[in-house]
């Protein structure tokens, strides 16, 4: 008995060691090979078919981009890796659609198995639940936009069209957050981000509209600001480090 009970914690920890160090190696191989294709096509639109693009519109162009979006190459990690995982974080940044799949399919299946967020158990149901969710993607864009999407969209009345286009992306967001909340279970975290999110949109964005491309960036980094400052006493003592004498 005192050997199953040893062993099989050590087997585990062993296991998840691979996995993680498995899933490391082959996602950065993986993510600069999709990095690779994905500039290739550019690359050589500028240096194999003689157009006139210099070295100093490219920079030019690369700062306009990162103006406008560098900011969410910082705020996004940091926003989805404590519910995803780092395997499932290549898996994520790799296929897209994030926040509006991929999050939802994994914080489903964490709280439908009862997994904790930050957990090895709930970091393998959001491996597993984006693999599902891609594969349900792929299948539904082959039926309903391969075989289909000529036909539905001539069938489907316009009026149908244009409210589909204003409320399914709020549906399935507020779903998200819905289900974040349940799931975390931090009602001073979740406070504190509606309290920032609101201030955001209401005041700040009406007197400062040229912040509306960083506004979620702000509505984070405030949120995170607010929760650290006035995080409560637990909360501290757990952070604390324990020194053995």
């Amino acid at each position: 008995m005192s050997t199953t009970t040893t062993t099989v914690p050590t087997t585990n920890s062993t296991a998840m060691a691979d996995f993680n160090r498995t899933t490391s190696r082959w996602g950065q191989i993986t993510m600069i090979a999709g990095l690779l294709i994905s500039v290739a096509g550019p690359l050589y639109l500028v240096f194999g078919t003689g157009l006139d693009i210099g070295p100093a519109q490219l920079w030019i162009a690369f700062a306009a981009v990162a103006a406008t979006f560098g900011i969410i190459w910082i705020v996004e990690p940091l926003t989805y890796y404590p519910i995803l995982g780092p395997a499932a974080m290549y898996q994520a940044f790799m296929i897209g659609n994030i926040s509006n799949k991929l999050l939802p399919a994994a914080l489903i299946a964490q709280t439908n198995i009862g997994a904790k967020p930050g957990s090895k158990r709930a970091e393998l149901a959001a491996v597993v639940a984006i693999c599902g969710a891609a594969v349900v993607h792929l299948i539904s864009l082959a039926i309903f936009v391969g075989l289909l999407g000529s036909w539905l969209i001539s069938v489907i009345p316009p009026q149908v069209l244009l409210v589909t286009r204003l409320y399914v992306l709020p549906t399935v967001l507020g779903a998200v957050l819905v289900q974040a909340i349940v799931s975390m279970k931090q009602p001073r975290t979740t406070a504190f981000a509606l309290l920032v999110s609101a201030v955001v949109v209401f005041v700040v964005l009406p007197l400062v509209p040229s912040l509306a491309m960083v506004s979620t960036a702000i509505a984070v980094l405030g949120t995170i600001l607010l929760a650290w400052f006035f995080r409560g006493k637990s909360t501290v003592a757990a952070a604390r480090p324990i020194h053995l004498e």
